[in-house]
């Protein structure tokens, strides 16, 4: 159910967006898009985008008999599984594009993302033909295709991003690999002025995974240490220095004045792990100018409930950050390694729900009966 936009509400969505962080859902359903409730929330001004991954289908579409309908349809026509995932999920962000067209301008809100397979996830070529693939199936101007960031996947947005396609860069833990991202990004905005292409068409965000990080040196900390909880928050504003460092750079000046938008860093991963901390704690504590903040919906609605918002809660914070990580080196923590275990480990959970999703839809299509009646919900 949509929340009820009272003055509070409308008031903590304003002073995020003043202090210039976007706020996105992490979460789409064809039940949120039939419903309405996605045009709701975005006609009221309390998203400005929408993320998804393989686990938020896998929910969405085993939860609900709404796309059985389309099921059918493809089982009749012998679609095999992956052809009718694909058909499925570019449906619902197709017509999330639609809902949310009325957002796209050049600050890059209004965008829908969806990610390429990640069984692709270390194939550099076959990652650009599906980002090439997806780009073509959705045929919309705020579409961003997300493509992890593994070795393989940043050869890939460089490609994707020089033949002027938008990209979700997602799967970042660690600042190394953030760098590269980076890097990753001019290379491919530089490959595109060379080209030729309108810079100013090509949005990009880097998804920077915030709680996940929490959740993996908690465990490595003991009860009650001083530290626990520290890690993300600390990990995340550094990562955002290293943006403020790449905009103060000769090579992203020289692409801004051809139009270029910034990469802005968006922070996923924002629902709280831990019950014992804030609900709000990856949103009010990670209020920046030019970043996103995707939330699932129960953090959103937790914002929107009794989110305090006291502007920018990053730039102030660099050398606290820069000791929480000293301190943690000091007890045994590499972050570095923890942010490499979490990419092999992010990359292995998409690829369990893709994997899972896909047998689920093969038993729905093999189920309709040649009559053509509605397939079981999957």
């Amino acid at each position: 159910m949509s929340a009820s936009l009272t003055t509070p509400q409308h008031e903590t969505i304003q002073l995020l967006a003043k202090a210039g962080t976007s706020v996105w859902l992490d979460d789409l359903s064809r039940a949120a898009l039939d419903s309405g409730e996605l045009s709701d929330l975005a006609e009221r001004g309390l998203i400005a985008g929408v993320t998804t991954n393989p686990t938020i289908f896998h929910q969405a579409i085993t939860g609900s008999d709404s796309y059985a309908a389309q099921l059918a349809a493809l089982a009749r026509l012998d679609v095999p599984p992956d052809a009718a995932l694909r058909q499925l999920t570019c449906t619902d962000v197709r017509r999330a594009a639609d809902v949310l067209r009325p957002l796209h301008g050049t600050e890059g809100n209004g965008m829908v993302s969806i990610e390429v397979s990640p069984h692709l996830a270390h194939d550099a070529t076959r990652t650009l033909d599906e980002a090439r693939l997806l780009h073509w199936l959705v045929d919309r101007p705020n579409v961003m295709i997300k493509i992890p960031a593994t070795d393989a996947g940043l050869a890939a947005v460089t490609d994707a991003l020089a033949e002027g396609i938008s990209v979700n860069v997602t799967l970042i833990f660690g600042l190394r690999r953030y760098r590269q991202v980076m890097e990753a990004h001019l290379a491919g905005l530089e490959r595109a002025a060379a080209a030729g292409r309108d810079l100013a068409s090509i949005a990009s965000v880097a998804s920077f995974f915030v709680s996940r990080v929490d959740a993996a040196v908690d465990a490595r900390l003991p009860i009650g240490h001083p530290l626990r909880g520290q890690a993300a928050l600390a990990n995340a504003r550094l990562a955002y220095e290293l943006y403020e460092q790449t905009l103060d750079s000769a090579r992203w000046r020289a692409l801004a004045r051809r139009g270029a938008l910034p990469q802005r860093p968006l922070w996923a991963s924002t629902g709280v792990k831990d019950p014992a901390y804030e609900d709000t704690r990856y949103v009010t504590g990670l209020v920046a100018p030019d970043t996103v903040n995707t939330m699932p919906r129960a953090t959103l609605d937790a914002v929107l409930d009794h989110g305090e918002v006291h502007g920018d809660t990053v730039r102030t914070g660099y050398d606290e950050a820069r000791d929480v990580l000293r301190a943690l080196a000091a007890d045994g923590i590499d972050l570095a390694a923890v942010a490499g275990e979490l990419e092999t480990d992010g990359v292995a959970r998409f690829q369990d729900s893709w994997q899972q999703l896909t047998r689920d839809i093969r038993v729905a299509l093999s189920t309709t009966a040649p009559t053509g009646e509605r397939p079981r919900s999957v």
